[in-house]
């Protein structure tokens, strides 16, 4: 029996966790995940992890975590003849990831305005610390600033040491279920009706959405 997104081609252009945790779902699902990796660099996490040897082979045990079933290739999309294979590779697709700063796609040429002119069915998610939008869109957002901002800090600690952060990356992890979980709905709808659409995932929504019960109904 195959795997319920069997058949499903995700093109994920994320980094680090958030993005990466989300599509990693996907593939735990059955889809064929493409990861697409800046030539020379690639992923920031390959070079992360507990195992230094591995690290420096670009192949950090924190990268292979989040990244295990997935297919791999280089593209770098400042350059024209990239952007042609990006967009030939989105006439394939049903899905494409990123978490770049707000702006960065749209500039590039390949936001969602500009996809779906190529494939009017993809099911654009970008995941972002704040969303695409608003007085705080392009502030830098790592796990632990959104737990800072979301009061997830707040929470954790005594009165003797003050806010103390998570003891892992409880916000990226909430940002990639949430980002898998709004996508696999999105494939659903687009199953019946063809339509894809852009989900507009934010790290500070996902923790307070988290933090309903009992901490936000509380409060209200």
């Amino acid at each position: 029996m195959n795997l319920p997104l069997h058949g499903t081609r995700v093109l994920d252009l994320t980094n680090i966790v958030a993005g990466p945790l989300g599509s990693y779902q996907l593939a735990l699902m059955g889809a064929d995940v493409i990861k697409i990796e800046t030539p020379g660099t690639g992923d920031l996490s390959r070079k992360m992890g507990a195992d230094p040897a591995m690290a420096k082979d670009g192949m950090g045990v924190s990268y292979l975590a989040l990244n295990a079933g997935k297919r791999s290739i280089t593209l770098n999309l400042k350059h024209e003849e990239a952007k042609a294979v990006f967009r030939k590779l989105v006439t394939t697709a049903d899905v494409v990831m990123e978490n770049f700063r707000p702006g960065v796609m749209q500039r590039l040429g390949l936001d969602y305005a500009n996809l779906k002119t190529v494939n009017p069915g993809i099911v654009y998610c970008a995941v972002s610390g704040f969303g695409q939008d608003g007085p705080l869109a392009q502030r830098p957002a790592y796990d632990q600033i959104v737990q800072g901002f979301s009061g997830l800090m707040a929470l954790t600690g005594t009165p003797e040491t003050a806010p103390t952060r998570a003891g892992y990356i409880a916000c990226d992890a909430m940002g990639a279920m949430t980002a898998a979980f709004a996508i696999a709905a999105a494939l659903v709808r687009k199953q019946k009706t063809g339509e894809g659409e852009c989900i507009d995932v934010s790290l500070l929504d996902a923790t307070l959405a988290s933090m309903a019960a009992w901490v936000v109904s509380n409060y209200l």
